[in-house]
This record gives C-alpha cells, structure tokens and sequence, in this order.
C-alpha cells in the first residue's frame, strides 16, 4: 500500500517506520529533518530491540502524489496547514487516518476530504524524539481505529490488519467518540498536570498562577502517582471526565480509571507530550485536550471544578506569563 505521513514527529515517525518496514510504500512529508531522514532513515530505540527503517522522503505534498492511505501525525495546533498539505495527497480511494489527540480533528478532516473518507486512530504508546529521525518507544504502543461518525467499514479491519502485520497491537471501534473520551480519561490528568504542576499545587487547586510566579519543577507520571495530593487530583480529573462522557450518553465506565492508573505506572518517569511541547516552548494543544472537553461539561451543566482550575492554570502559562526556560 502507497502511504503518506503527514506530521513526522515521534508519533508519525513511529507508525510510519513499523508500517515501512513491513514493506509498504511509505513516504514521509518532512520539514527540518528532511536531510538526515532521507540521508540516514528512521531509527528507533526500544528495549524489546532497536530497529530503522528508510521511508521516501519529500518536502511538498505534491511529490507523493495521491497515496491509499495517508497518516497524520501533527499536533494539533498545526491544524491550520491541513487545507494546504491534504489535498495533493487524495485520490479516489484514499481513506484518511488521523492519530492526533484529542477532540474535534475528525471534523476538520472531513470538511476537507469528505467524511466518507475519514478514519480517527487513538495510540495508547510511550514515545520520545530524541533527534531529527530519532524516536525513543518507551512503552506499550497499540492502536485503537474507528470511522468518523458511523460504525467500522471492511476498510477499517483492512488497515488495523495492516497495523497488526506491522507488529502494533490494533483494535477497531465501533464508536470512535467513545474511544476519545476513553483516551482523555488519560490524556487531560497526566498532560494536564505535567504541566501545571510546575506552578506548583495551589496554581492548580485555586486555577490562579501569578504573573511572573517562579516555577518549580515539573512531575512526571510516576511522581504525579506517588505522591498522595497528585494522585487524588489525578483520580478527581479522570472523574470530571468521566461524567462529562456519560452526560454525553457514551458509556464510558468509572473502571477506566483504574485501568488507565494500572497502565500508567508501567511507565516509570515518563514525560507526557504537553509537557515536552512546554519545556521546548512550543505551543501547547490546548483546544481539543481540555478546552473542548471542558465546554461538553459545561453544556451539560457539570460543574467540574477540577478540570476549570486545570484549564486557568494552562491557559495562564501558554500565554506566557510563566516560562520554562527551553531546554537545550
């Protein structure tokens, strides 16, 4: 199969190597890391064996050309370039794979390609880039797959059954919302508060950070698990978004939770991608991890305390009121 990667970060660059060394056509659309990519490939760095792989490179959609399917990879603040870099990349057949996090992308996706075409992937999976075609997998890895507003299509088994010839453990939703809403159950504690716990426990609890207020440093999974004020804001944001989920009609179960707590302490002191995004300076995916979520709970008249601090407190360093310094 011809597949385009849009977005070759460490999530990108992941998939697309797995999905490359099982002998598809894979073409990676680069930017900065376009020279050493094609010059030297992609190498991955895992425990369970390291292992490279040498994706087609281009720096314009247009020298792909219409793939069968194409992958994006791209944080979510960089939606705005997708009218621009989709396009190209669509023929007849494709089918358009989206595994950023969080709500609302599926819906740009589709006002640009059409929903028929349009799939969401959630990637349950440890990742770091280390350097330009350098990727650190952590831990797990699995990917769950799911249509953009209507049940699976023989489409989605195709492209999981490629996931799994690949070597990733993948899954297919019947409904690709709840998958979401499973996933923020993770995603809004453990970025969110990697985060905001720079500006320390009361920031958080009172959702008010100072201008210039110094920072601290910032927790990583374990910490924000082992320490007993942590872990209870940890379990009160999992439950804020589980009722925002049931408000919805989505049966998303409190044991979420707990399983998502179990997963994570396999991780050691692992960074979440927000709070890599903040200590390099960059922009933060604030809209569809928390903002979003928040405004579903407050249409359904929720009051979530917790999660309206957590946004404050966000919001308030991504205006730059506080800064990490970026790390060298």
């Amino acid at each position: 199969m011809k597949i385009a990667v849009v977005g070759c970060g460490a999530l990108g660059s992941f998939y697309g190597a797995r999905l490359c060394r099982a002998g598809h056509e894979v073409h990676f659309l680069l930017r900065s890391d376009y020279e050493i990519v094609r010059r030297d490939g992609v190498k991955i760095k895992r425990a369970e064996g390291d292992f490279e792989a040498r994706p087609r490179c281009a720096l314009r959609p247009e020298e792909i050309g219409p793939a069968e399917l194409v992958i994006i990879g791209l944080k979510t603040t960089a939606n705005a370039v997708l009218p621009q870099l989709l396009p190209p990349l669509v023929g007849d057949s494709t089918a358009v794979l989206t595994l950023q996090n969080g709500l609302g992308n599926e819906g740009l996706i589709a006002s640009i390609v059409g929903a028929e075409r349009t799939l969401g992937g959630l990637c349950f999976v440890c990742l770091n880039r280390v350097g330009p075609g350098r990727i650190h997998h952590i831990a797990h890895g699995g990917v769950v797959l799911g249509e953009y507003g209507r049940a699976s299509q023989a489409r989605t088994r195709m492209i999981a059954g490629m996931f799994k010839e690949s070597g990733v453990a993948c899954k297919v939703s019947e409904n690709l919302e709840q998958a979401h809403w499973e996933k923020l159950v993770w995603n809004i504690p453990f970025n969110g508060l990697g985060v905001a716990s720079c500006a320390g426990w009361e920031a958080v609890i009172s959702g008010i950070l100072n201008p210039g207020q110094k920072l601290g440093a910032c927790l990583t999974t374990d910490l924000l698990l082992s320490h007993p004020r942590w872990s209870k804001l940890v379990r009160e944001l999992m439950m804020e978004t589980i009722d925002t989920a049931q408000s919805l009609g989505l049966p998303v179960l409190e044991e979420t939770a707990d399983r998502q707590i179990a997963n994570t302490e396999g991780m050691a002191a692992y960074k979440a991608s927000t709070l890599l995004d903040f200590e390099q300076g960059r922009e933060l995916e604030l809209q569809s991890l928390f903002l979003l979520p928040r405004q579903f709970a407050r249409q359904a008249g929720l009051p979530v305390p917790r999660l309206t601090a957590l946004c404050a407190v966000l919001e308030a360093l991504a205006s730059n009121q506080a800064r990490l310094p970026a790390a060298s």
